[in-house]
């Protein structure tokens, strides 16, 4: 196992503050939110596919930090469904009413799965990684850029996603995109991608808002123990000695929620633990790419908003 460190002490007093989180039912996003949850947030929404799942974070929270049980909620939330994104995107809403949202940390995710195509005929990791998270961004938008205006200058909305190929735009992303080779990492590498690109084109377009791309580490959670055997050997032999647990994987998203804001890079692509990189590549910082993804993504979006 790697390593890696990071003082938990240096997470901040979240009082009168609401944070959402996507994917809190597992894996890193379980235990960021229930560290979260420590620092008295005024409202912790955090999503997720499975009830019983998100039941068990509930449990771990009432036992680490009893104090906050009534400000923590549930949202279900399949992102593979933009009909579901849609629906959850309201109840959040809801539930915030016109008051405040200071942080969105987009970290639900899949990995390397069979090739298929999402309910709303996308490829399912680009479906799920990428488009249900832009869905939800522009969904709550209003919300942040409202909370960046509240008087007073003790706001700081940071919009937080998940790491991030090539994205075929002319009709590819509509596929299962069966033939690559490797496809289904091929497949996921292309979705965060996207996150990458997205990210950064959501703070050119809303400089309110802070907005910059993470990345966890590769972390020993349920998408890698749902692999089969070839695909755990893979990631075995390529990341060999590099591989964090849960607790450390969620490391860097609890630097994204620390770190002062005017330390952060707007758009900028965060290693662990709080390491500035170039981005992966060539595309990860194509302008015209980044453009090409923004102007696809709301096109595609525009009949759920």
């Amino acid at each position: 196992m790697s390593d890696i460190k990071f003082d938990k002490s240096t997470i901040p007093d979240l009082s009168g503050r609401v944070v959402l989180i996507t994917g809190g039912t597992g894996g890193i996003g379980a235990e960021i939110t229930i560290e979260l949850a420590k620092r008295n947030p005024a409202r912790l929404l955090f999503t997720g596919r499975n009830a019983k799942a998100a039941e068990t974070t509930l449990g771990r929270i009432r036992s680490a930090a009893p104090a906050a049980e009534k400000a923590v909620s549930f949202v279900p939330c399949d992102l593979a469904s933009l009909e579901s994104v849609r629906v959850a995107a309201d109840a959040i809403l809801a539930q915030c009413g016109d008051d405040r949202l200071d942080m969105f940390l987009a970290n639900a995710g899949i990995m390397a799965k069979p090739a298929g195509l999402s309910p709303d005929g996308y490829e399912v990791h680009f479906a799920t990684n990428h488009l249900g998270h832009a869905l939800l961004t522009q969904k709550i938008l209003p919300l942040l850029e409202r909370t960046a205006d509240l008087p007073g200058g003790d706001t700081d909305p940071r919009a937080v996603g998940w790491k991030g190929g090539n994205l075929d735009f002319a009709g590819g992303l509509r596929t299962t995109q069966e033939s690559a080779l490797l496809g289904r990492w091929v497949r996921y590498c292309n979705s965060k991608l996207a996150n990458m690109l997205y990210a950064r084109e959501l703070g050119r377009h809303h400089p309110k808002l802070l907005c910059f791309s993470i990345h966890p580490g590769v972390v020993s959670t349920g998408l890698v123990a749902d692999l089969k055997l070839s695909d755990r050997l893979f990631i075995q032999m390529t990341n060999f000695g590099n591989i964090v647990t849960p607790e450390q994987g969620a490391f860097n998203h609890l630097w994204a929620v620390s770190a002062p804001y005017e330390s952060i890079e707007q758009g900028g692509f965060y290693e662990p633990v709080g390491v500035l990189s170039s981005g992966k590549g060539v595309k990860a910082k194509d302008e015209k790419y980044a453009t090409q993804l923004w102007e696809y993504t709301q096109k595609e979006l525009g009949r759920f908003m």
